[in-house]
Parts: structure tokens; sequence; C-alpha cells
């Protein structure tokens, strides 16, 4: 873990990156140095690849500031969101990202409350680099996290979009 500093003179954490596949996770400010109000991550995204099926959370709302366009769904509307957009996605609302460009994208994400964090260093426990995921496992860890999946709508988005899940 690296230690910066912030400008108000305080001295922050930034942890280390948790890779989900085409999908990387860098915690830069977790429950403790924010008081417990938030966690703040940085993503990355490969190109081509859907960050996670649609699903929406029940407890946390989601704020995500794009470097590079990222491609957002929200309850079935399509829309890009570019360099500096903020996009909101609250608790209880299916969404879904993807990268539509040719080089990755990398956004910073702001979920509250914080609870969610360990998420995903427990989901990148069970994603092997080579071979299938264990899907009954990432389900039963979802669901201890609020967390609902729309594998349905998933094959639709990948085929019309081109993508693959990352």
């Amino acid at each position: 873990m690296t230690r910066e500093m912030a400008e108000d003179g305080q001295t922050t954490s930034a942890g280390p990156v948790v890779q989900i596949g085409d999908f990387g996770v860098r915690y830069l400010a977790g429950p403790e140095a924010t008081g417990g109000a938030y966690v703040l991550l940085e993503h990355t995204l490969a190109a081509g690849a859907l960050g996670a099926p649609p699903h929406r959370h029940a407890h946390e709302d989601e704020l995500s500031l794009r470097e590079g366009t990222l491609t957002v769904w929200r309850a079935g509307i399509v829309a890009a969101a570019g360099p500096g957009s903020v996009v909101r996605k609250p608790r209880g609302e299916w969404h879904t990202f993807w990268n539509a460009g040719p080089a990755p994208v990398r956004f910073l994400e702001l979920i509250s409350p914080p609870e969610f964090a360990p998420y995903f260093r427990e989901l990148a426990a069970l994603v092997p680099p080579a071979g299938p995921p264990d899907l009954a496992a990432i389900i039963a860890l979802a669901a201890r996290y609020g967390l609902e999946f729309d594998f349905a709508a998933m094959g639709p988005l990948l085929a019309e979009h081109h993508l693959r899940l990352g």
C-alpha cells in the first residue's frame, strides 16, 4: 500500500489493484479514510469489455467520473459518458457499463455507504485467470451484498454492442 498526501495535508492510503478479467479495481479511499461515509475506487476497463452484468444495488448509490468515454446502460437507456462526465447510478436502478472505445478507459467510482468495498476483493477470488468462474459462488456473494444480476439482459447487450464480459 502506498501513502499519498492530500491537499489538506492528510495522508491517505492507495491500496492494491484487484484484477477481475479485463476490469481493474484500485482502492483509493476506504471507509476508514472517509469517516465511514463512502469508498472511492479507481476502475480500469479494457476496450470492448462489459464491466459487469446488468445489476442493481439494494443499499448503495454510485457516482462515476470518467477519463475517456464509457458507455452506460441505465434502466434500458444507453448513453455515452465522455471525459469529465459524472454519472449517477442510484440504488435500486438496473445498470451496467462498457468500454466501446479502442483503448482502455479509467474512471473513479464513489460508493456510499461504503460497506460494499470488500465485494471486489471477494469477487476476484471467485474469478480465476483461466477457466470458468464459480457462478453459484458469485451469485451467493452478490446476495450477501444486496446485489442482484439480470443475466437475461446481458446476452442481448453483449451481442448488440459486440462486447465480451470483462
